[in-house]
């Protein structure tokens, strides 16, 4: 075999994936060639070209995974909330976890208390489940982000297999339903009937087959925020499925979930919030 020949099987070194995610982000592994100006390779150069095709061309990069837990006066739930995700499996699973407590003004020390549980805190000083939310985002680290709130009502032990469906179905954005499994009392019948018209009202304006407008838990990929328009706060759960699902027309999907007693006292201002979620979604029929 002449060096020409030599030169041109030396070239045909492929490409390799850098971090086998989704299989499509291949890098460029290593291509070794012999100098043009070889007319055969020494034994030293056959040795070091061996070592070189045996080793890795870049480690494996984790997938950020964020858990955002928006937190106003929460001191009963939120270590028992932090302490029940289950990050050892997350990360056996391949993903490295950030767990983000956005503290929203609380008075109470749940800020101090999610630092002391492991959590990552943010200080957002502007009252509100979406200002909490907005900020939780900004901070994320995550090519997914998962949410849940700080009561110890959404399944967190269940990050996992929701995580798998988002990916495993090729997914943009995974919400919840929390009356498919609910336990008997959790929720009260007022709540359960503004529910209901709130997701009627929801499925109407917007053609959008979802069973639970306001639930809290959503698994989705980071990227997704780019193309939504969120401009509320109280009623942020339902205008993000809005515009995920409708405007965006994202790849989704609801899975159902068990929903919880909550730990410590309930903030949510019963028929005046109810009434303010629904002119929203009025609102947002109008103007984007």
């Amino acid at each position: 075999m002449n060096s020409k020949q030599l030169r041109s099987r030396a070239n045909g070194q492929g490409q390799v994936d850098g971090n086998g995610h989704n299989g499509s982000n291949g890098n460029n592994g290593h291509q070794s060639t012999y100098s043009s100006t070889s007319t055969l390779p020494t034994k030293s150069t056959k040795k070091r070209h061996r070592a070189q095709s045996t080793q890795p061309t870049q480690s494996t990069q984790k997938v950020v995974l964020s858990v955002v837990i928006p937190a106003l006066n929460e001191k009963d739930g939120i270590k028992q909330t932090i302490q029940a995700i289950p990050k050892d499996q997350l990360e056996d699973m391949g993903y490295e976890v950030q767990i983000l407590v956005v503290d929203n003004a609380s008075d109470d020390g749940t800020g101090k208390l999610a630092r002391k549980a492991g959590a990552e805190v943010v200080f957002e000083p502007k009252r509100g489940y979406g200002s909490a939310f907005k900020a939780g985002f900004n901070h994320a680290r995550g090519d997914i982000i998962v949410t849940a709130d700080a009561d110890a009502t959404y399944p967190v032990e269940d990050i996992p297999r929701l995580v798998n469906i988002l990916e495993e179905r090729n997914l943009e954005f995974l919400t919840t339903d929390r009356f498919a499994l609910m336990n008997n009392g959790v929720m009260s019948r007022r709540n359960k009937a503004g529910n209901a018209i709130l997701t009627l009202t929801m499925k109407t304006l917007f053609r959008v087959n979802i069973k639970d407008s306001q639930s809290g838990m959503w698994v989705f990929r980071k990227g997704l925020l780019d193309k939504l328009v969120l401009k509320s706060n109280t009623p942020l759960s339902q205008e993000l499925k809005i515009e995920a699902c409708h405007f965006a027309k994202c790849r989704w999907a609801e899975i159902p979930i068990e929903y919880r007693y909550r730990s410590g006292k309930a903030k949510l201002g019963g028929w005046k919030v109810g009434a303010g979620n629904l002119l929203d979604l009025l609102r947002k029929r109008v103007i984007r």
